[in-house]
């Protein structure tokens, strides 16, 4: 339903999950560049188990910036750590964002199903689920058996590379090789 009826509501959804996935990348990120023993995040990885690196949260990230305000020698990382919040921020933004869309999709759902006619619970069953999943079906299969005939014609390509009388006389040379390397041996091969 959502595909035929809400799916301008699906796309902008959409969207905003690939954004999130976008401002995480960019958080892991800033985090990997500052990886090491004085990063900018090291306070806030303190109480990882020993040899592992620890999480980086919102309250270790906010207490570290209250312990260096003021400090002239922590300008950098208090830049860093006000844009890791930033990005925080920007990433828990747009998943309310997305939880606040799906919610909008799932009332606006709910109240189409009770509305929906028997033509277009038939479009919906048979044209959007069954023959959707059928032509998917057949092209998966089609594709497979494409792709294992394609294979098939390099293999016999490959096989039949060769011509048979080129390959009934380099027969012919190896076997006189090997009747002669038989006679210097003392073998008489009649």
């Amino acid at each position: 339903m959502v595909a035929r009826y809400f799916a301008a509501e699906q796309a902008e959804i959409d969207r905003l999950s690939a954004e999130v996935e976008s401002v995480a990348a960019k958080l892991a990120e800033l985090e990997e560049e500052q990886l090491g023993d004085e990063d900018a995040f090291s306070e806030a990885r303190a109480d990882a188990e020993e040899g592992k690196v620890g999480k980086v949260t919102r309250a270790t990230v906010t207490a570290r910036l209250k312990e260096i305000k003021g400090d002239k020698d922590a300008k950098d990382e208090a830049l860093i750590l006000k844009e890791w919040i930033a990005l925080s921020n920007e990433e828990s933004d747009q998943k309310w964002q997305i939880k606040s869309d799906e919610g909008t999709l799932d009332a606006r759902l709910y109240f189409r199903y009770p509305k929906l006619t028997a033509a277009e619970v038939k479009t919906l069953v048979v044209d959007d689920k069954w023959l959707a999943t059928l032509d998917a079906a057949i092209h998966s299969e089609m594709d497979r058996v494409s792709q294992r005939l394609t294979q098939r014609v390099k293999e016999l390509a490959e096989r039949y590379e060769t011509p048979l009388p080129r390959m009934a006389s380099r027969v012919a040379e190896l076997e006189a090789k090997v009747n002669q390397h038989l006679e210097r041996m003392g073998f008489a091969w009649a």
